[in-house]
This record gives C-alpha cells, structure tokens and sequence, in this order.
C-alpha cells in the first residue's frame, strides 16, 4: 500500500469525522460518537505513520501530492507536501491529538453538547493538517484561518458562560491581527518569488538574485510581516493576551491548543521559511529578541498565579518564547526539538490538570488543593513526571531541548550572551513555578472542604491510560537529540538529521554552533542550567513545603505586579478599547462625519450625477438611435413581413408559384 500517495486521506478523515458529528450527531448514541471521533483520528495517525515511514526510504526524502488546480492566478494548487518537517507535524498532531480525543471521552462524558465538542475537535484537527501538510503559502493559511475558526469555537464551547464568550472573541480578534501581518507578507512573497510555493520559494530565494541582507530591506519586511502573523497564532509579545483566557473552553482543548496543534503554528511557519529568515539576520535578531522577552516574561506571571491551568498557560507563553529564541539564531531544527518533545509534557500537564480539577469537582485554585498525592496516585505519577521534564532535569525530554537552545544562543553567529542569560533565569522560574504547583497541589495538609475530600478519586481509565502514555514521550522523547559532546552512536542525533534536508543552510549564519565553540563551554552551561533548575525546586520546596503560610514572603510591590499581569489587559483595555471610545470618541466621530459619512455622500450624490447624466443620454441619444433603427428595420422589412402572413395557406401557395416560376423558367430556356 502505498501510503504516500494517500496523505491527502490524513486531513479527510478527521474532516469525515466532523461532518457526521455536526450534521448527524445529535441523532448518534454517545458511544458512537465515543468511537467514530477518536477513531477518525487514530486513523490519521496510523496513516501518517506509515507514510513517514516510506518516506524515510525514499533519497531526497520529500513528495508531493496534487488534488486539483485552485488559484491559476497565483500559480497556486491545492497540494500536500510531506518532508521531513511536516512528517514530525502529523506525527504530533495526530498522535497527541489522538490521545486527547480518548481522554475527552472521559472528561466530557458528562457535559451537555458532546457530539458538538468532538465535532469541533475533529474539525480543528482537520485544519492543523491542512496547515502542516500545505506545500504552499496560501493552503497553509486557510490552515491557519481554520485552526483560529477553530480556537474560537472550542474556547467559547460554554456559550451560557460569559467569561467563556468573551474569551473565544478575544482570541479571534487578536489573532485576526496577526493574520494581517501574514497576508501582506504572503502578498510581498509573492511579488519577491513570483510564487507562494514552498520549493519554488525556496529555489528562488536560493538563486544568485538574492542574498544576505545587511540593511533591513524588501526581504526583511517580508520575513517581519509573517512573523507579526506568527505572534498572534503563537501568542508571543505584544499579541499574546488571548492564550492565557483561553483556559475558559473545557481542559481538553487547553491541552489541545497548547501542546501540539495551534499554538506551534507560527513556530512551524518560521521553520518553513527558514531560507527566507536565513537571508534575513536583522529580523531573525527581532524574532529572538521577542522570544526572550516573551519567555521571561510569562514567567515572571506564572510565579505567583493560583489557577492551575492559569500557572500551565503562562508556562506554554514561556516555552513558545524558548522556541522563537532557537528559530531567531538560525537553530531551525532545535526550535522544532523542542517543540516535540514540549508537546509531550505540555500535554500531560494541562491533561492531568483537568484530572485534578476532575477529582476537585472542578475546583481550579491551588490554594485549595493539597494532599492529594496518594488520592490520585496515577495523576500524581505522571504530572511528576512532566515537572521534571519541563524543569529540565537530565534524562528527560526537556532537558535534550532547552539545553540545545541555551547552547545555541551562545555558539550562534546570531546569538548573544544576553539571551543566554534569559534563557538560564527562565528555566530557573520554570522549576520554580512548576514545582510550586506540584507542592500546593499535591504535597502537604489538604485545604479543600470536607465535602471535596470525600469527592476525590482517581479519574477514569479513559483519562489515566492517555496520562501515562503522555508520561512515557515526556521521559523518552529527547533521547533523540542528545547532544554531541556525550558521544553517543548516531541514532541519538537522528532528529537533527532526519531535519536535515529541510534546514540545508544557505550562508554562514544558519552553521552549528558547535563549530564556533568548544565542549567545555556547552558542558559548563549545562551544568548551570542544571543547577539553576534544581535551585529553584528547591526554594519552592522550601517556599511551599517547609514555611506556614503566613511566613512565606509576600513579594513585596512586586507581588501584585505579577499577580496582575504586569497590568497589561488593563493597559489594552485602557488604550485600545475605552482610549478609542471614550477618549478618541469625538475625534472618531469626526472621523466618522468627515470621512467616512463623507465618503458615503459623496458616493451618493456621484451616483446620482451619474444616473441624470445616464437619463438625458438614455433619452435622446439612445433612444433617438433606437427608435431611429427601428423604422429603418421596418422599412427594410415590409415587403418580409407582407410575406409572412403567419397563414399555412398562403404559405402553401407561395411555394406552389415559386415551383411554377422555376420549372417555368427552365421549359422557356
């Protein structure tokens, strides 16, 4: 069976999937829809498997599959590609997004709505493929604009719940102007390559016509526009403000958005455009700069927050931020590592938040919990698991990936010592707020009420069974990159060659930077990085463990500051909502009556200048020359019409003369 020829099978059978549930659903018993949604996506996954995996045979590792023609004026098809790159796409997308679906049966096998809910997530999944398998620009954006569509049905998916409403409007109107940004720098691309495919993008951006830019230029732009796109899809400063509300749709979708599907949209993107940021060193400084004020940033917030899924929400912000920093010193294929093995833990995090919140009868604050490590012993496992891969303790997946990251913004001909020193307080804040969480909700006296701690068991095999598989890539999943300098065989750096052809430099700026610095170096960061982590387990060990509550520091002015989100909403809502209806309300208004209502009267009275002037026209000029036609045709036309009587009669004996008159005139020749 040839399965590279069926990749288009990989998005249609979750797009199958959501059909039946949204036409038909309502009709369908809930194991039908337990087995049908889930099913089409474990399908997926098995079909994706077994086309990487011919995929891995063939020499140039990539092919290309054509539906049908769809937009000639652009030159543009709708066509999949499956590479290196989107093979590890599917395989996450598919894979974790399989896992989740078995877990939602669980976790939403009471909620009204059920059929509605795994329609939407089969849908979502749907447009994720698209977007990933895409082999050019447009496809990957009705990818894109799907997964947003998505996003806002799923978080908004408690419609009677206003916080939930609110939430899906906001992340549809932020990422919306994102996607500006991408649309003008696909429109840009296009003008620059004459093309928005990717291999013809790439042939062109390759050729002698272009080269490094020393000055922001025309290709500069362009790699800036799409990445403004990339900063509301992956929720990165300033348009990172909609992920953290998106924890109002149920905790399956926290898990699904932010683990392996939408949030790592513009992460993909930039490492599809990679040849076009290698051209492009002033905005590839940009993009890491933005990544690491991200990651230190959210953070900073996720220190002090006391909703669980709130505290794993800033973490993801955090962790997008890590990976924009790998892709803007040209480390490609380590933001694309870590992005893997982040789906793993990400994932088993948010999926045993909602099975804590489960066993609390949907208690989310941390300061209510506690106690609960041997009440939920599975849950306990496998989140304990997950916090020391994202802590970043040797031997787990994080470890492999952050540790690459902190390397490469050192030994990177684009890196600095600057973002060095970010990425090493930040993995040392993610210890610590991750740990902080484990301690408070876990460990120690329970704080919940007696009626709470009557309610809590362990979740059910639907929702565990998923958990502990999660726990298994959490821990072995960077195996696959392990770094160099420990000499292990070659298998051990198969991600970094598997991404290989995709990520084939074009100058000097994209080289490893193992070239431009020794083992000694690499060995020395990752021995701080090592430490920075187990200190900060430590102080909330400490924090959270071993002082009262009343005795923990309060954090002084700086408390609130963070708590509140360094008052970011409030200074949008400030500026960009109540600035522009209140404060700019007159001068909108006279916006609104000068130009726009101008725009509009003026319109009309052209409209109706024109129709008089069409009147007159129509009246004496045409009309004239109609009527004028008419009786020069029925001139013409006398003589036809004396003829046509409409009468079979009169017919019959004009044909009987015209063959008297013809055999007539031949009997007198």
């Amino acid at each position: 069976m040839n399965f590279l020829d069926l990749i288009w099978l990989i998005p249609l059978v979750p797009l199958m999937g959501a059909a039946v549930m949204l036409f038909f659903g309502r009709r369908l018993p809930k194991a039908a829809i337990s087995l049908i949604s889930p099913g089409a996506v474990g399908v997926s996954f098995l079909l994706s498997l077994g086309a990487v995996i011919q995929l891995a045979g063939l020499p140039h590792r990539l092919h290309q599959v054509t539906l049908f023609h769809w937009l000639p004026l652009l030159k543009v098809d709708f066509a999949y590609l499956l590479d290196p790159l989107s093979a590890v796409m599917i395989l996450v997308v598919t894979g974790v997004g399989f896992l989740i679906h078995v877990y939602s049966i669980g976790y939403m096998g009471h909620e009204g709505g059920y059929y509605r809910f795994f329609g939407y997530l089969n849908l979502f999944i749907f447009f994720m493929l698209t977007l990933v398998l895409a082999n050019n620009y447009a496809l990957l954006f009705v990818g894109w604009e799907g997964v947003g569509l998505c996003s806002y049905l799923l978080i908004g998916f408690y419609f009677n719940k206003k916080s939930a409403g609110d939430a899906g409007k906001k992340a549809f109107i932020v990422n919306r102007i994102g996607d500006a940004g991408f649309i003008l720098g696909m429109f840009f691309l296009y003008q620059i390559t004459d093309s928005l495919k990717f291999t013809d993008v790439n042939e062109a951006l390759r050729s002698a016509r272009f080269g490094v830019e020393q000055h922001f230029g025309l290709l500069s732009l362009t790699a800036l526009l799409l990445f403004i796109g990339a900063t509301g899809k992956s929720a990165q400063i300033p348009l990172y403000i909609w992920l953290p509300d998106a924890m109002e749709g149920p905790t399956p979708v926290s898990a699904l958005i932010h683990a392996a599907t939408m949030v790592t949209a513009g992460v993909y993107m930039v490492a599809r455009s990679n040849v076009l940021y290698q051209l492009t060193p002033e905005t590839s400084f940009l993009i890491a700069g933005v990544g690491a004020a991200t990651a230190i940033f959210a953070a900073s917030i996720g220190l002090v927050q006391n909703d669980i899924k709130r505290v794993l929400a800033y973490s993801t912000v955090s962790q997008l931020g890590y990976m924009f920093v790998a892709a803007g010193v040209g480390a490609y294929w380590v933001a694309i590592f870590h992005l893997y093995t982040h789906a793993f833990f990400k994932a088993l995090l948010f999926l045993g938040a909602g099975s804590v919140i489960h066993a609390m009868s949907g208690e989310q604050d941390m300061r209510r919990m506690g106690g609960l490590k041997g009440k939920i012993p599975i849950t306990f496992t496998t989140m304990f698991i997950a916090s020391l891969a994202i802590a970043g303790i040797p031997g787990f997946a994080g470890f492999f990936s952050k540790d690459e990251i902190i390397w490469q913004t050192y030994s990177s001909p684009l890196g600095s010592r600057f973002l060095t020193v970010v990425g090493l307080i930040t993995a040392a804040m993610t210890a610590f707020y991750m740990w902080r969480l484990m301690f408070l909700t876990f460990y120690g006296q329970g704080r919940m009420d007696e009626r709470t701690r009557q309610h809590v068991h362990e979740s059910p095999r639907t929702m565990t069974v998923p958990l502990v598989v999660l726990a298994a890539g959490s821990a072995l999943a960077g195996w696959l990159g392990v770094p160099k300098l420990f000499g292990l065989p070659a298998f051990f750096q198969s991600f970094e060659h598997w991404l290989e052809p995709v990520f084939e430099p074009v100058s000097t700026i994209a080289r490893d930077g193992a070239e431009h610095a020794g083992h000694a170096a690499e060995m020395f960061l990752m021995g701080v990085s090592i430490v920075l982590a187990l200190g900060g387990i430590y102080v909330a060990r400490y924090v959270y463990l071993k002082l009262r509550a009343d005795q923990r520091p309060t954090g002084g002015l700086l408390y609130p500051v963070l708590y509140n989100k360094w008052y970011v909403d409030e200074i949008y809502d400030l500026i960009f909502v109540r600035g522009l209806s209140l404060g700019g309300g007159a001068a909108c208004a006279r916006f609104d009556s000068g130009v726009v209502d101008g725009g509009v009267n003026g319109t009309a009275w052209a409209t109706r200048f024109v129709s008089t002037v069409s009147m007159w026209w129509d009246t004496w000029i045409v009309d004239g020359l109609v009527n004028l036609g008419a009786f020069t045709v029925r001139a013409l036309s006398f003589p036809i019409r004396f003829l046509q009587t409409g009468f079979l009669q009169s017919y019959a004996l004009v044909f009987v003369l015209g063959l008297i008159l013809i055999f007539g005139y031949y009997w007198v020749r």
